[in-house]
């Protein structure tokens, strides 16, 4: 009878730690903040939601927290994406970080704005009816490499624009 009782009691005791081991290595949800997009932006951000990949460069989807229609992770470390952000300061005349020049390239048919973050980079899109920004963590270097991942989606849903 008292080897019933201990086993019971390893079994209470198990859950909840392998509750807190699985949320401190799993890589299912990490919490992004989420953008709050309007009228046009935040339709076409709906439509590339729908069409996101379910990998990108052998990472995983997960589940951003909060849940949105506007925000995707995949891996972990997560790369994160965001649909509807504010135009970057960097591309705003008169903003202080202002910059004509800011490292931008093509890639697969989709114009990104590469901005150099402390632990890997900043992709957003340019030159499209809505802004998706992509961060990448410096562990996934090169980190552009999983930009071809969301060019298909991005093309078929925010149309080119200004």
């Amino acid at each position: 009878m008292l080897g019933r009782v201990i086993s019971s009691r390893r079994r209470y005791v198990a859950w909840p730690l392998l509750t807190v081991l699985f949320a401190a290595v799993g890589c299912s949800s990490s919490d992004v903040s989420v953008p709050s997009p309007e009228g046009e932006a935040a339709r076409h951000c709906k439509a590339l939601h729908k069409e996101l990949p379910s990998a990108v460069n052998g990472l995983e989807r997960g589940t951003a927290e909060p849940v949105s229609d506007f925000t995707a992770i995949w891996g972990d470390p997560a790369v994160q994406l965001r649909c509807g952000v504010p135009k970057p300061d960097v591309l705003t005349y008169g903003s202080e970080h202002y910059n004509p020049r800011a490292d931008a390239a093509e890639v697969d048919g989709v114009e990104w704005l590469f901005e150099k973050q402390a632990d890997g980079y900043r992709f957003t899109t340019v030159l499209r009816k809505a802004f998706v920004e992509v961060t990448v963590p410096g562990k996934y270097a090169p980190e552009v490499n999983v930009l071809t991942a969301f060019a298909p989606a991005v093309k078929k849903s925010i149309p080119k624009g200004v």
